[in-house]
């Protein structure tokens, strides 16, 4: 089995696989500070009731924005798995991919990895839409070579700034708004309002513009936590992927064992 470990910078995502299948998906929060021991306790017993044993672990791959959290992970493969960590981007777990932009190593792993899943999943041009901390926007091309992108503030990370900068304001979860009309009669649906369809407007906009600029017909495939939420509302995804990073170290993985 492989297990496959996406630390972003809110959660770190751990999910098994049995071939190409997700047989257990499971997050905790990221913390940086967070030993190897403590990472075991929690995974031990979630593997342990999925009936899993920690030997049926044959392949571990870890794909990190948190440098800090890598050496941790790593002593968990170590000491609990007697794995050597694959990381994603190094050595065998290469990306393989053309990373077309002014400084490529700067590159986040979970957009790289994103980019080999994607277009081993869709063909053509690509734009692939990540929500996460951040909302990262990234143009695959047809060869799959990673053109570039955008990075906008996630729409937690909105909220928290509108919330956290006022007196008055309450704080509300994030949801699609349950009127039809954009000028709201109370401050809760102005503020739910304004966020949502606030950032719904923001991405037609930066998608038409990415289009425009890449001057062939382009898929949209979101990704990430609010993916589907947004799915519910708008019509300019082709493709929805909740596992694309995941898949994308599935990928990884099975080319560095061939």
């Amino acid at each position: 089995m492989l297990l496959a470990i996406d630390a972003g910078n809110t959660n770190v995502v751990f999910a098994l696989f049995e071939g190409r299948k997700i047989i257990g998906r499971w997050r905790i929060a990221t913390d940086a500070r967070r030993t190897g021991d403590e990472y075991a306790v929690w995974l031990m017993q979630l593997l342990a009731i999925r009936g899993v044993e920690p030997r049926q672990v044959t392949q571990v791959i870890i794909s990190t924005v948190v440098p800090r959290a890598l050496h941790n992970i790593g002593v968990l493969c170590r000491n609990y798995f007697g794995i050597e960590p694959l990381v994603a981007g190094q050595g065998a777990a290469d990306y393989a991919i053309d990373i077309d932009v002014d400084e490529p190593r700067s590159l986040g792993a979970d957009r790289a990895v994103n980019a080999v899943a994607a277009h081993a999943k869709y063909p053509g041009d690509l734009i692939l839409v990540d929500f996460g901390t951040a909302t990262t926007f990234d143009a695959i091309d047809f060869n799959g070579a990673y053109k570039g992108g955008i990075i906008a503030p996630g729409i937690n990370l909105s909220l928290d700034a509108l919330v956290g900068n006022t007196a008055m304001l309450p704080r509300i979860a994030i949801d699609v708004p349950q009127t039809t009309s954009v000028i709201g009669r109370n401050t809760e649906d102005q503020m739910l309002i304004g966020v949502f369809w606030g950032y719904v407007a923001m991405m037609e906009g930066l998608i038409a513009r990415m289009r425009a600029e890449i001057g062939r017909p382009a898929k949209v495939v979101a990704t990430g936590g609010l993916a589907v939420l947004f799915d519910e509302a708008v019509d300019f995804f082709d493709a929805v992927d909740p596992d694309l990073t995941i898949e994308g170290l599935a990928i990884l993985a099975e080319r560095a064992a061939s």
